[in-house]
């Protein structure tokens, strides 16, 4: 699966430049201009790695990647034209994964980014083994991540959720999400609570993206997660 990079800077020289290396390089780049541009763009799509100038018109980079650290542990390289120890301390105290100084070459650029992903790849894989791109599931934390922002989930909104997450396309009965979410559901409506548990997880994602609905309801037997959307 092609990368796909997200390069925050305002100067386009320096923009179209990076995204024509990595594009080059067999990646798949977008590029926006200001921290309000970027904050939009990982709310409608997922990204592998952020290419982030500290100097934005509109918020420090520093401050947007805080932001992003707050949903989303995305890898960061930091590109700037101050090469301060003072604020190469500060990106990685943050979570930034790499530091670039400009003037940089593209060739050195590109293989950071290659580096940071192969660090990163462990990631990777594992959303790929739950079978869907669009979730991320930290089972240590009992996180799961939609479109690089972190649900808040109950206990059971997370088992029901994460169930349907590790097997996608697999209709689940309501009677096997329950005897997997529950630990006693004796005398519990089998019907109404799985489906009122299955509506509030709907309308968490929705609030991270309206336009899309993973989850299947197979009327009379139960639900199941899209592969693919």
């Amino acid at each position: 699966m092609t990368s796909k990079i997200l390069v925050v800077d305002d100067e386009p020289s320096i923009a179209d430049n990076i995204i024509y290396a990595l594009i080059s390089e067999g990646f798949e780049a977008k590029g926006c201009a200001s921290g309000e541009e970027a904050t939009l763009a990982l709310k409608m799509s997922i990204f592998d790695l952020i290419i982030l100038d500290i100097g934005l018109p509109d918020i420090s980079g520093f401050e947007l990647a805080r932001q992003i650290r707050n949903n989303s542990s995305v890898p960061i390289i930091f590109v700037t034209a101050r090469s301060d120890e003072i604020d190469r301390v500060v990106g990685l105290e943050i979570g930034a994964d790499d530091y670039v100084v400009k003037p940089f070459s593209l060739r050195e650029l590109c293989a950071r980014v290659k580096a940071v992903l192969r660090r990163t790849g462990l990631k990777t894989e594992n959303e790929a083994a739950h079978g869907n791109s669009l979730f991320n599931v930290n089972e240590e934390r009992m996180q799961i991540i939609y479109r690089n922002q972190i649900l808040s989930l109950s206990k059971i909104e997370y088992r029901l959720l994460k169930l349907l997450i590790d097997s996608p396309e697999r209709v689940y009965s309501r009677e096997q999400l329950m005897d997997y979410a529950w630990e006693q559901h004796a005398g519990i409506s089998l019907q109404r609570t799985v489906d009122t548990h299955i509506k509030t997880i709907r309308q968490k994602l929705k609030a991270i993206y309206p336009n899309e609905d993973p989850i299947i309801t197979h009327r009379g037997i139960g639900y199941s997660l899209r592969c693919e959307l």
